[in-house]
């Protein structure tokens, strides 16, 4: 699931049938996989408005994080 997670946000052209055949050769459910995209595509877009907008960083991130690509 992080895997899948990872490769949707770094690379989400290079995503196939297969990385959601992987998904449900590990148990998870057609729900469960739509759960883990809507997630991850919120959490995308939730970061990419507040970057848009020069929204700072939290205080509890750590600076490290805060400044990761």
């Amino acid at each position: 699931m992080l895997a899948y997670s990872v490769k949707l946000t770094l690379t989400p052209g290079l995503m196939c049938r297969s990385d959601v055949d992987a998904l449900r050769d590990a148990g998870f459910s057609d729900r469960d996989i739509l759960d883990i995209v809507e997630v991850t595509a919120y959490y995308a877009y939730a970061n990419r408005i507040a970057d848009g907008l020069g929204v700072p960083t939290e205080d509890w991130v750590p600076e490290e994080a805060a400044t990761r690509e």
